[in-house]
């Protein structure tokens, strides 16, 4: 199996980038991501990770990012390049969770399967 690396020039880091895609960019959602997507200047893509305090502690949240990070890393040879991406926990899945009254988090499995879909929906427009 191919290892792949997620180093710093692949990640958005400062507001500025952050906020950049989340003006400028397309926006898709599902059921467990949102995903905000904007051309960058590079030849690579770079991914972007939020998590707010609504969705859990920040063991919980830690957690979540964790997930959506690795599936980037993951498939990273899968997405196009040349983009910004920016993925989000759907707000949809947050009331669902707190209707529950679970602390239930996706699997990887779950925001693997969700952030593909995402991003071939965001490829056919």
């Amino acid at each position: 199996m191919k290892r792949f690396s997620f180093p710093k020039k692949k990640r958005l880091v400062s507001n500025v980038q952050f906020k950049a895609v989340l003006d400028n960019g397309r926006r898709r959602s599902n059921g467990v991501l949102a995903l905000y997507m904007a051309r960058n200047n590079c030849e690579y893509s770079r991914l972007g990770v939020s998590v707010g305090k609504s969705h859990g502690n920040a063991v919980v949240r830690n957690r979540l990012k964790r997930l959506m990070r690795e599936a980037f890393r993951q498939n990273q040879h899968q997405i196009p390049a040349g983009f910004d991406y920016v993925l989000m926990i759907s707000p949809r899945w947050a009331k669902k969770s707190n209707v529950e009254k679970s602390t239930k988090m996706p699997t990887f499995e779950e925001v693997e399967a969700s952030f593909l879909a995402l991003i071939n929906s965001n490829i056919k427009d």
